[in-house]
């Protein structure tokens, strides 16, 4: 069965067309697209975008959102707080993670995102035992995403140290640690549970090099196929690379491309701080630097250094973290504020094809989000998922632009969320900014929150 969506102006691949059908198949690709084309049956919408892919998640911190801001007796830094979130994580059973994954997740629907890579690394219970399936709690994160229709690539998290060198694990850490062939097991499950799943992938995500050595992640590699992505948490925090180089000789993003054949299937989350020479070799690898601007805010991390990035061609996405905002807006705006601020300058990351701040955020978001989550994703074009949004273009934020202006204003005009409709797989999940479950789904997640603090 063939679905079709009308746009009076739709984004495609090749840029602005105005009167657009788009024919998309029984497995959720499009099919076809023809340009000046007058309505003639299905949806029919003002202003069609791809749906934002979202490549940097951790579902079980959004209960815990907000929850970190009060003041403690010392200096704060992303160190105590991670504190608080190994406090609050060790009580989440698989049915609570379930629930406020389901949030979560309804609520980046909500927001455009189109599909979320899960960076999950609560491998095993309380007592730090595996559960009888191993991927027992990313497969509560997978049921989830299905359960509101959210695109998924699971990032199931490789742990074994507790710090550079091999030191011994936390005991806050004790539901997360892997042996290889453990790890490989989860993601040989996953890899069962999503294989002929159009809107599902499956990556590896080693958590840092605090957290692993060559040798482990070597073997988990050389055991694995056809894996959709990795990723790995590089050069977050300040410490981390005084660390590194005190174990190494290296910075962490020196010391990975020298000991990796890091190329197009990795996603580096943060690469906050590196010097020139780091910041030139990993645009030059191919790769994707995983950003998450309001996370890396809120947690005191730092500015990426995205002029000298973007200067050497770099590859870039966009994720939420620990969900202290779920909006893919607030990270692009948020990305060229930093750089604002630091160069107290404006526009700063338009480019000299792409003028339009905005637009030029918005494309490179799409691009490097569909090849982080190793998905044909995030673009309209025949042959990739038909993971799309409607624009809300009768809002006063909205009215009267057009094209990249229009682009422009909805990043960076306002807080308001002016995405009408969401369509996952040419399905359309949200309507009129709702989706069907979502009722059920903030229910049952009060009643996770009262159950884990009660």
């Amino acid at each position: 069965m063939t679905t079709k969506i009308w746009a009076a102006s739709a984004l495609l691949a090749s840029g602005w067309a105005e009167s657009v059908e788009i024919s998309i198949d029984a497995s959720g690709e499009i099919e076809t697209i023809a340009p000046d084309t007058a309505y003639a049956s299905g949806d029919r919408v003002e202003v069609l975008v791809p749906a934002i892919p979202n490549v940097h998640s951790h579902a079980h911190q959004r209960a815990m959102s907000g929850l970190g801001e009060r003041a403690g007796n010392r200096e704060d830094s992303f160190w105590t707080w991670r504190k608080v979130m190994y406090h609050y994580l060790e009580r989440i059973q698989p049915e609570h993670l379930f629930h406020i994954a389901a949030q979560l997740y309804l609520e980046m629907l909500k927001a455009g995102y189109s599909c979320v890579g899960e960076f999950q690394y609560l491998h095993h219970d309380i007592d730090g035992q595996a559960y009888a399936n191993r991927a027992e709690m990313s497969l509560q994160c997978l049921q989830a995403a299905r359960s509101v229709g959210l695109g998924f690539t699971a990032l199931p998290v490789l742990y074994r140290y507790g710090g550079f060198g091999g030191a011994p694990p936390l005991d806050g850490q004790k539901r997360f640690i892997n042996q290889a062939d453990g790890f490989v097991d989860i993601v040989k499950s996953l890899q069962q549970a999503t294989a002929g799943d159009a809107n599902a992938a499956v990556g590896i995500a080693p958590h840092s090099l605090r957290a692993i050595n060559r040798e482990l992640l070597s073997e988990v590699i050389g055991g694995l196929d056809d894996l959709a992505a990795i990723h790995i948490h590089i050069a977050e925090q300040t410490r981390e690379v005084d660390d590194c180089l005190a174990w190494s000789g290296q910075r962490p993003v020196a010391w990975l491309l020298d000991n990796f054949d890091v190329e197009r299937d990795w996603c580096l989350i943060h690469a906050t701080h590196m010097d020139a020479a780091e910041t030139r070799d990993m645009a030059a690898s191919g790769c994707i630097a995983g950003l998450c601007p309001t996370t890396e805010a809120n947690l005191g991390d730092g500015f990426f250094n995205a002029v000298d990035y973007l200067g050497h061609r770099g590859r870039w996405a966009i994720g939420s973290d620990s969900h202290i905002s779920i909006d893919p807006v607030e990270e692009l705006r948020w990305l060229e504020y930093g750089m604002r601020l630091q160069t107290r300058r404006r526009n700063v990351l338009a480019s000299t094809t792409t003028t339009n701040t905005g637009r030029n955020l918005f494309d490179a978001a799409l691009a490097g989000g569909a090849q982080a989550c190793g998905r044909a994703i995030g673009s309209i074009e025949p042959g990739y998922r038909a993971d799309l949004l409607a624009l809300d273009s009768d809002h006063p934020r909205l009215y009267g632009r057009r094209q990249d202006d229009l682009i422009d204003s909805w990043i960076f005009s306002g807080n308001e969320n002016l995405v009408r409709d969401v369509y996952i797989g040419g399905v359309k999940l949200i309507a009129n900014g709702a989706h069907a479950k979502q009722d059920m789904i903030a229910q049952n997640y009060r009643a996770t929150l009262d159950r884990l603090t009660g």
